[in-house]
């Protein structure tokens, strides 16, 4: 399983990747495992402002619909409209080709308590 050292996890299986004032978020490779074939992805709009926790999207695989939350607090700048006609992306790719938004940070301070790879691998073990 590919958990990645430079990002940082959600309980609920979120990843973050943070470029200055601008963060991509997806699901991890664990989520997209558990959930089995996706098969739709609701997207938010863009310039939507979000409160770190708060309910971004739903991520609609084979058997189940989940809730995607955001890690922390921002404004959507960017969807990967890729998935909207291949979201079995985030099943291929969860980390590269299978992000879900780009944001633009407000609070920094939501960083804090999100988990590092070995946290979120004894989470997961």
């Amino acid at each position: 399983m590919n958990i990645p050292e430079n990002l940082k996890y959600t309980k609920e299986h979120e990843w973050i990747r943070v470029e200055e004032n601008f963060a991509y978020v997806g699901i991890t490779d664990y989520a997209q495992g558990e959930l089995g074939d996706i098969v739709f992805v609701e997207l938010p709009n863009l310039e939507e402002e979000f409160n770190q926790n708060d309910i971004f999207g739903t991520i609609e695989a084979v058997k189940t619909l989940a809730d995607l939350f955001i890690p922390i607090s921002g404004k959507i700048v960017a969807v990967n409209e890729d998935l909207e006609g291949q979201p079995e992306l985030i099943n291929t790719s969860p980390y590269e080709e299978g992000w879900i938004v780009k944001i633009e940070v407000t609070n920094k301070e939501d960083l804090e308590s999100l988990m590092n790879n070995n946290n979120y691998k004894e989470l997961i073990s």
